[in-house]
């Protein structure tokens, strides 16, 4: 176990607060990126107290490797349209940074009046791409971590910990 399930919920906590401070009167609209961060958005946004929107879309680098494959893929696109609006993309982690990357300039693209990052996990040793995070949960190694959410071949979303793998069959 890397992150325990308490120490999860305490930084949750913290980032929702610090969300609230500088997106609480701006109606934004939160854009979970799927599927792992599904977990982190659901705790997260229970504890906003102020008006926003959430929508869903799902890009992905990984396929069914433990690492980016280099080609981010877009799966699913937003319903809603993002013109003159707030964005916080939520992301599950940010590893090599080309998702985060992608997505931003994707979003960019559509005229919003911000784009947001926020990430439970954030490998900053192996974020090439420098891709920035303005809310961030943990600092993690360049491990490969499940749990929380994050998987490993459709496996272990469902822990309530974010746990390293030390040996997978890629």
């Amino acid at each position: 176990m890397l992150i325990g399930e308490e120490e999860i919920r305490n930084r949750v906590a913290e980032i929702s607060r610090d969300v609230r401070d500088q997106l609480g009167e701006l109606d934004p609209i939160i854009v979970c990126v799927l599927k792992g961060a599904f977990v982190f958005v659901a705790d997260l946004v229970r504890q906003l107290d102020f008006p926003f929107s959430v929508d869903f879309l799902r890009a992905s680098s990984y396929g069914n490797s433990v690492v980016s494959t280099g080609e981010v893929k877009l799966e699913l696109d937003l319903q809603q349209a993002i013109s003159n609006r707030h964005v916080l993309v939520v992301e599950d982690i940010v590893d090599t940074g080309l998702t985060v990357q992608y997505l931003k300039a994707n979003l960019e693209s559509r005229n919003p009046a911000s784009v947001s990052v926020c990430s439970l996990l954030h490998k900053p040793a192996n974020n090439v791409k420098l891709a920035a995070v303005d809310f961030c949960g943990f600092e993690i190694p360049n491990d490969f971590v499940v749990g929380y959410g994050l998987d490993w071949q459709g496996y272990y979303r469902n822990l309530p910990f974010i746990a390293q793998v030390h040996e997978t069959d890629t």
